[in-house]
């Protein structure tokens, strides 16, 4: 069946000398596969229409297995994010993560409308990490192993000042952290209730994100040990993205 399909493209690969096969995440229909063919000819419409971060129409045979792709319309370039290194990679980490955690087939209609504004955050904006997390944070959450931010996750009691516990899942009380895990990463106060809103709160409801800079590194670093733990999946583009950081 033809259906007419917005979304964004998340990945790309080679398929033959000629033939790309995409992933798309699409609003109607979630994440999906489609055959590309000759959009790997130079001077084929498809090379435009199927290259990484396109939010286009698209004009798809749709099938259980692997879909065709007939044609279609670039709507958003997101060019200043293909132009700029590092959104490039902020943006290719987000993708990653998508198809990495997302099942294939599975509308996910809120995800979707978060994913399309942190790509259009990613690239209208210079500061990117706390957007980022907060989609990061949501695909946790959907994937089934988001960590537990609402009060202590021992005792179930709001006991500030809280620590973060990669070992218990969520943030622990003082009490609960002597008894369960004494290693637990001590949270000012501050970066406890942002982790909160983190996850609750959509972007669309935030507006100038003012993080210190020693708050932003100390929840990547926490996700970053998180994710290690209960993702499952090896990510490249995270590896990138910690390169960057080096260098930046």
């Amino acid at each position: 069946m033809l259906e007419k399909i917005n979304g964004v493209i998340i990945k790309t690969h080679d398929y033959s000398e000629t033939h790309k096969i995409i992933t798309i995440f699409s609003k109607k229909i979630g994440k999906f596969t489609a055959l590309a063919r000759g959009a790997k000819k130079p001077k084929s419409r498809m090379a435009a229409l199927t290259q990484p971060f396109i939010y286009g129409e698209f004009f798809v045979y749709i099938s259980k297995g692997l879909s065709t792709l007939q044609q279609g319309d670039v709507v958003n370039s997101f060019r200043a994010i293909r132009e700029d290194i590092i959104k490039t990679a902020y943006a290719a980490y987000i993708a990653e993560l998508t198809d990495k955690l997302l099942d294939t087939g599975s509308p996910e209609y809120y995800l979707y409308e978060q994913f399309y504004k942190t790509l259009d955050w990613i690239s209208e904006n210079e500061d990117l990490d706390i957007p980022v997390i907060m989609y990061e944070l949501k695909l946790y959450k959907k994937a089934g192993f988001a960590p537990f931010v609402d009060y202590c996750v021992n005792c179930r009691e709001d006991n500030r000042p809280y620590s973060f516990s990669v070992q218990e899942g969520g943030l622990l009380c003082d009490k609960c952290k002597s008894s369960t895990d004494p290693y637990a990463v001590r949270l000012p106060d501050g970066v406890a209730k942002l982790l909160y809103m983190l996850v609750h709160v959509g972007i669309e409801q935030v507006g100038n994100i003012a993080v210190k800079r020693e708050n932003k590194e100390l929840l990547r670093k926490l996700l970053d040990s998180y994710y290690d733990r209960y993702g499952g999946y090896y990510l490249k583009s995270r590896k990138v993205l910690n390169q960057l950081h080096l260098l930046k």
